[in-house]
């Protein structure tokens, strides 16, 4: 008898207080609200039993149903601030769920300030986790452009190496960069893990994590207005598609 596939929620979080781009998660991007575009991306990979957004915002709601995603509740505000972890509106969101009858295995926490991954960046992920055995999550991840063993922490006039590695005749800051091991930093693509991290270690990841090494610009994310502006150049050269998004734009006027 086959093994049954376990269910995953789609978490998008989409809180509407960002400071350095204002409103990103709804800012139009080609026509569409930035949201729109993960919104599109979860419904089309066709692993997710659910797609929910999280946000605190009735607007920010009427947006992510208009594209098709499941809001059934509001976040509380104390969740969405600027400081506020992700284990809190994660823990809050999949317990409203379970006190409804919605309860699932797994979670994946894709951010709406990426437009470029693909529906199979996200059935890629989905598999690589459900290929190996004893992990509590998985992470997208890239290599560091530039390397963590080069970096310094000043203080009072003098440097102390980040990573302070090596030997003392080669340290790590003074090696080849080739010479040094590989180093990954993690990416806004998305999160997968199972559900009892949340509930029984209150954390998102667990102790045992892999990587998902994501490709070219499936990382992409919009942090601040250098990001947004090259985001919208690279669409516009034509550089890179954006995902297909269904239905026809929401109505500028209702994004005032």
């Amino acid at each position: 008898m086959a093994k049954k596939q376990p269910s995953i929620v789609g978490l998008i979080p989409a809180r509407s207080g960002s400071k350095r781009v204002p409103d990103k998660n709804i800012r139009l991007l080609a026509g569409h609200p930035l949201m729109a575009y993960t919104i599109a991306v979860a419904l089309e990979s066709e692993i997710f039993s659910e797609v929910i957004v999280s946000t605190d915002s009735e607007q920010y709601a009427d947006i992510a149903r208009y594209y098709g995603a499941d809001v059934p509740f509001l976040r509380p505000p104390e969740l969405a601030g600027d400081v506020s972890p992700d284990i809190e509106w994660v823990e809050y969101t999949l317990k409203r769920l379970r006190e409804i009858g919605r309860e699932y295995d797994c979670f994946s926490i894709l951010r709406p300030t990426n437009p470029f991954r693909l529906p199979d960046t996200v059935q890629r992920a989905w598999q690589t986790f459900l290929a190996e055995d004893g992990v509590d999550s998985l992470r997208a991840v890239e290599r560091c452009q530039q390397h963590p063993g080069k970096m310094w922490v000043v203080h009072r006039g003098r440097m102390m190496p980040l990573l302070p590695l090596g030997t003392p005749e080669l340290p790590w800051h003074s090696s080849p960069y080739q010479s040094l091991p590989e180093v990954y930093v993690q990416n806004a693509s998305l999160e997968i893990a199972w559900a009892r991290v949340v509930f029984e270690e209150r954390t998102i990841a667990g102790t045992v994590l892999m990587p998902f090494i994501t490709k070219d610009f499936e990382g992409f994310d919009v942090n601040n207005s250098y990001d947004w502006n090259l985001a919208k150049h690279l669409v516009s050269n034509g550089d890179l598609p954006l995902p297909a998004v269904s239905p026809s734009p929401y109505p500028l006027k209702r994004l005032d």
